[in-house]
């Protein structure tokens, strides 16, 4: 299967994936049938056999029990089911973290609850310092502690201290939200090891289709329905489930286990390319210092632009990002860059981030077109300067 179209090359796996084949098959495979899965009958308890099975594999991803694991369209619903939950269960006051997705903070700020930014590093990385001190004194009446800290970031690629945040959370009796959907299928992933209390994960992140992902909890978090309706997911979630989704979700999550050791062979394929970039140019890779995801490079070049980056690689057939996809189409400067402190290069950052179908070839094409336009862009400043 081509990951892209043809004669080009695409690295913005963090936004999306191609749909894997196997997701393909699943879903072609249940839509070629009849049953809703909460009927009765053979037809029915056909198409929840399907559906189980698809929990299975999405709890095997990510270490949790599949009893424990509720289907939603996507990661953003995931994460406000766990705010909303949190919130109905008595948190008055809400820790996200600064370098979160939108979808925590959007929902944060809209709940009723009062919100506090974490502070993270120059290098991305939470500060736990900050989180002991501040659940130290912690004033009872806002409730139990709500913490939010996504497994990976979505641009830098840094992964988090969960299990050391959980540790601190747990002491204060605090309910821990992980956001796992750039993590999900690229690490291993096991919640009861990281102390995550809820954790999101999205399908369309991993080769399965949009529109469908899942929220695991364990024991210490009470869900509380959001979507009303009849007594699906076990009545934590009304409304006939996404068959079709679920089952690309499920087959996605198996060849995402299967495949983990692809995702580690992509450091040695982006660290050559830093290389051959800071030959070129004083390039900035955001989170150097800090453990990352293999597929994901995040760098600026100063004097460069995000925007015209992205344009004059997408002409050279080369796709990536210039951060974060969720933002209606639009090129803006990076929170979490600015989180970090890098409010001088935000505007002119790019995301790499390759996937199961990547190839060396894929980065190595990404390079030569990025020192082919940033030699474009030198000549034409000194022709400016002129």
């Amino acid at each position: 299967m081509s990951a892209a179209p043809l004669n080009s090359v695409y690295l913005d796996y963090n936004a999306t994936a191609p749909v894997r084949p196997e997701a393909i098959a699943a879903m072609t495979r249940v839509m070629g049938r009849v049953g809703n899965p909460s009927s009765t009958h053979a037809a029915g308890r056909a198409a929840r056999a399907e559906m189980e099975a698809a929990r299975e594999a999405v709890a095997a991803l990510v270490g949790a029990p599949p009893a424990n694991l509720v289907f939603t369209s996507g990661g953003t619903e995931a994460s406000n089911l766990a705010i909303a939950s949190a919130v109905a269960a008595g948190a008055k006051r809400l820790i996200v973290s600064a370098i979160e997705h939108d979808c925590i903070h959007a929902t944060a700020q809209a709940s009723d609850a009062a919100v506090e930014i974490w502070p993270v590093s120059a290098d991305g990385v939470a500060d736990l310092a900050w989180l002991d001190a501040r659940l130290a004194a912690w004033d009872a009446a806002d409730g139990a502690p709500f913490v939010a800290l996504m497994l990976a970031n979505n641009e830098t690629g840094v992964i988090q201290p969960l299990a050391e945040a959980a540790q601190i959370v747990r002491a204060a009796g605090g309910w821990l939200h992980v956001d796992a959907v750039q993590a999900a299928g690229k690490i291993a992933i096991d919640m009861g090891a990281l102390g995550a209390d809820t954790l999101a994960v999205s399908a369309h992140k991993i080769g399965g289709p949009q529109g469908a992902g899942a929220l695991a909890f364990g024991p210490r978090a009470t869900l509380f329905r959001r979507q009303h309706g009849g007594g699906q997911e076990r009545g934590r979630r009304g409304g006939t489930e996404n068959l079709p989704g679920i089952a690309g979700f499920g087959a996605a999550a198996s060849a995402a286990l299967r495949d983990l050791p692809h995702y580690a062979d992509q450091a040695a394929w982006r660290d050559a390319a830093i290389e051959r970039l800071r030959a070129a140019a004083p390039i900035k890779v955001f989170g150097a210092n800090a453990p990352r995801l293999a597929n994901t490079l995040c760098f600026a070049a100063p004097g460069g632009s995000s925007e015209t980056l992205v344009m004059a690689l997408d002409l050279d057939g080369v796709m990536v990002s210039a951060g974060s996809a969720c933002s209606s189409g639009k090129v803006k400067a990076s929170p979490v860059l600015a989180a970090m402190g890098e409010t001088d290069l935000a505007g002119a950052a790019l995301r790499v981030s390759g996937g199961w179908a990547s190839t060396e070839t894929d980065w190595v094409r990404f390079t030569e077109a990025w020192l082919s336009s940033h030699a474009r862009l030198q000549s034409r400043q000194r022709v400016s300067a002129a």
